[in-house]
């Protein structure tokens, strides 16, 4: 539940994010194409799917999912070229799973997919929580959902945590205000703007039955599940090449004991806490070589991260604690 490309950064106002630079191809050429080659070629969507598999490790189902969306898009953009006229295709969303499991990144290749391919004119990606869309006091909320509503036009809108814009427990609540701006534009613009829903897959599950109106407006539905530990420890190398870091060679052993412990804690976050666990590391790992003022520092030593920088989290000492218990 991200407003970042690296799965699972939260913010506190709407965050625009720009697709991909849009492929210099005639529109005409795309309405001419009449095989799936033809379309794959000019728009370039395999481009993106490719980057969706480099970049972001494990999640194979919603990999899977991505590329039955983008075929479905394919095969309308071939129909429609042949004079097949048919309803546009649904293409409202909501994904869900726990924190940090790339559901923003995802999302932001979906907007790419859908510029490119022609079915939203900008491409870009809006993501916001309640606080953005829901108003403190009466008249304050539609103005608020209208102004992210124009923001959004033309690309993907991400609502996080979906289910805390309805609050039946407090009468006083202007939640469901919002919630049905949203359903008009949803329903009566869906040609120029694709919402994404996003959550815990069971307060989405509870936030859809009270909402039918909604769930009746969202046709895709992808579950992100949780990292394994071999995905999670895939990700921190990422994460540890993007900053110029690297592990020593005992200390991706220390680490995936790290993993092996946090993830049955509570409030684990799957990227963001590994994100979480790596920047201290390098907090630790910086007193070190700060404690040692005289020594002539190299290039390994400033990037290289050693098992004690790993070993010092209180996730083992908790871990040793309970052992002894």
């Amino acid at each position: 539940m991200s407003n970042s490309s690296t799965p699972g950064v939260r913010a506190d106002t709407p965050v625009t994010t720009a697709a991909a630079q849009p492929v210099d191809t005639p529109a005409v050429a795309l309405g001419q194409a009449r095989s799936v080659g033809e379309v794959l070629a000019q728009s370039q969507v395999e481009e993106v799917i490719a980057e969706l598999d480099r970049d972001l490790v494990g999640l194979a189902p919603v990999k899977a999912r991505i590329r039955d969306i983008a075929a479905l898009l394919v095969i309308d953009k071939l129909r429609i070229n042949l004079g097949l006229v048919s309803e546009a295709p649904s293409l409202h969303m909501n994904f869900v799973g726990n924190p940090g499991t790339g559901k923003t990144s995802v999302a932001m290749r979906m907007a790419q997919i859908l510029h490119r391919l022609g079915y939203v004119r900008k491409g870009h990606l809006v993501a916001v929580t309640r606080d953005d869309l829901v108003g403190q006091y009466i008249g304050h909320t539609a103005p608020k959902t209208k102004e992210v509503l124009k923001k959004a036009m033309g690309g993907v809108l991400f609502i996080d945590e979906a289910y805390y814009l309805y609050r039946p427990e407090n009468e006083r609540d202007y939640g469901q205000e919002a919630i049905e701006i949203l359903l008009q534009v949803m329903e009566n613009q869906r040609d120029d703007l694709v919402v994404i829903l996003a959550g815990y897959k069971d307060r989405m599950d509870t936030f859809f039955e009270s909402n039918p109106g909604m769930s009746s407006r969202v046709a895709h539905h992808l579950d992100f599940p949780d990292y394994s530990v071999d995905e999670l420890l895939q990700i921190s190398q990422k994460m540890l090449t993007q900053q110029n870091y690297v592990f020593a060679p005992d200390a991706d052993a220390v680490f995936r004991r790290y993993l092996g412990l946090r993830v049955q804690q509570p409030h684990f976050a799957n990227a963001r806490s590994v994100r979480n666990a790596l920047d201290r590391a390098r907090l630790r790992q910086a007193s070190r070589l700060f404690a040692d003022r005289d020594r002539q520092l190299s290039v390994d030593d400033l990037r290289t991260l050693t098992a004690s920088d790993f070993a010092a989290s209180r996730v083992f000492q908790q871990a040793d604690v309970r052992s002894d218990a």
